[in-house]
């Protein structure tokens, strides 16, 4: 019997790691101080058993384990010599730094930033899409309220839970975060938003938690164009106010021009001695902002309709809608786009739900933050290599089900790129085989 038109040498996890280069993986980790004291188990091995735990979807040091030495053989064709045990495994965890696994994520993305980008199956893109970066945050609850501070009230009976928080810019074009910071929950989401970060010519989706005078000014000033909701309660001066009306004489957008003021206050993070000696930052419009402790920010409020359709009881349709205000600093950009813009933002939030869901982040291998920080870099690599098979694919995967397929044929010998883009073939084969008659046999006298 036929071995089946899929099957390769080599199992498909196997085919993950090849967009790694093992020896790069061991510079990176001595570079880090990973390697010391370290017998066997070094961060090539430590890397690929806790890939191989986190697209499985263990939950437990004890399920990898007992996994690992089941599948020994197969994993000794990765070049793994040692099947690690609890303790070898958990004292990896917090001892080895996290910062070789971010390490191993930012060189990942680095490598094949050039597969991520090139993704042009949605049709011609807008031509603000490619310098859009996206700005949030998402919080992962944790067992325990002493090492990552939780948010809320402390509740009546049993303990609070605790929280980390992961804070992500993601580039439009990628789908996969390119920075990121990790703080508790209970630190605010303005941690992340740093101007200096942003260079001229870059478009900032952000939620409006985010919005700041003093860092909208300073992101004017370097260039930066920002998109953002507004909030409730905020007070400014109407400059100019045009409303236009769309084909059925009802409203399509509201443009107002405004100019924020307050007064400006102590930079977060800085000292007294620190925020005196820093720099007085100006903006092109001559030093507005220092000659009497006034920040006085200008934009643009675009208000526009948001209809949604659904169905109601007997399938009859119900209209919904209602009045959604964005901030920006671009005066000259259509409103079409800015809406354009903003409605992008949610896909980040596509991403922090795709990472939830598929990937196991509701128990960690260890207690310590040092653990749970590598856990989570090594889901963000898990979803960056999934991503990229995804891309490389011409038939149409969702997210979900191409993470389901990879845990189902993880140690199956599948090539993954003949099977993936057709998975029914080999089936279609066997009907074939087995629908056609057998051939007719022929006696013969002599």
């Amino acid at each position: 019997m036929g071995k089946g038109t899929n099957f390769i040498g080599q199992p498909l996890l196997t085919q993950l790691l090849k967009f790694f280069d093992k020896a790069k993986i061991l510079r990176m980790s001595r570079k880090c101080g990973g390697e010391r004291y370290v017998k066997g188990f070094d961060g090539w091995h430590h890397l690929v058993v806790m890939l191989y735990a986190v697209l499985m979807r263990f939950d437990s040091l004890r399920e990898i384990t007992a996994s690992t030495l089941a599948e020994a053989r197969k994993l000794n064709h990765l070049g793994i010599t040692m099947m690690p045990r609890r303790s070898t495994l958990s004292d990896a965890n917090a001892r080895r730094p996290e910062a070789f696994f971010e390490a191993a994520y930012r060189d990942l993305l680095a490598s094949n930033r050039h597969l991520l980008s090139a993704d042009s199956r949605n049709g011609s893109m807008p031509p603000w899409l490619a310098n859009l970066l996206i700005m949030d945050s998402t919080t992962i609850p944790l067992f325990s309220n002493l090492i990552f501070k939780g948010v809320g009230r402390n509740p009546k009976t049993g303990k609070k839970k605790g929280g980390i928080k992961v804070h992500k810019v993601i580039r439009a074009v990628e789908g996969v975060a390119s920075d990121i910071k990790f703080t508790s929950a209970a630190t605010h989401d303005s941690f992340m938003f740093v101007p200096e970060d942003f260079n001229k010519g870059e478009l900032l989706a952000i939620d409006r938690a985010y919005i700041d005078y003093e860092k909208l000014e300073t992101l004017t000033q370097r260039g930066v164009i920002y998109v953002t909701k507004m909030k409730k309660g905020l007070k400014y001066k109407v400059l100019s106010d045009v409303m236009y009306m769309d084909a059925k004489s009802g409203m399509a957008y509201r443009i107002q021009e405004v100019e924020f003021t307050r007064k400006k206050g102590k930079k977060k993070g800085r000292n007294e001695q620190e925020a005196k000696d820093a720099p007085q930052e100006k903006n092109g419009a001559g030093d507005r902002n220092s000659d009497d402790g006034v920040i006085t920010h200008r934009a643009r409020i675009i208000t526009y309709p948001d209809v949604k359709k659904a169905k109601g009881k007997g399938g009859k349709e119900i209209v919904k809608g209602k009045m959604v205000s964005l901030l920006t600093n671009d005066f000259t950009m259509d409103a079409e786009d800015v809406i354009a813009i903003y409605k992008k933002r949610w896909e980040i939030e596509t991403l922090f739900r795709q990472i939830k869901q598929n990937f196991p982040l509701r128990y960690f291998y260890g207690e310590s933050a040092n653990a749970i920080k590598i856990q989570i870099w090594v889901t963000l690599i898990a979803n960056l290599l999934l991503t990229l098979v995804q891309r490389s694919l011409k038939r149409p995967w969702s997210f979900s089900g191409l993470a389901t397929m990879v845990r189902i044929l993880l140690m199956c010998y599948v090539d993954y790129r003949l099977f993936f883009e057709n998975p029914e073939k080999e089936w279609q084969q066997i009907l074939t085989t087995t629908a056609s008659p057998p051939p007719e046999l022929e006696l013969k006298f002599e």
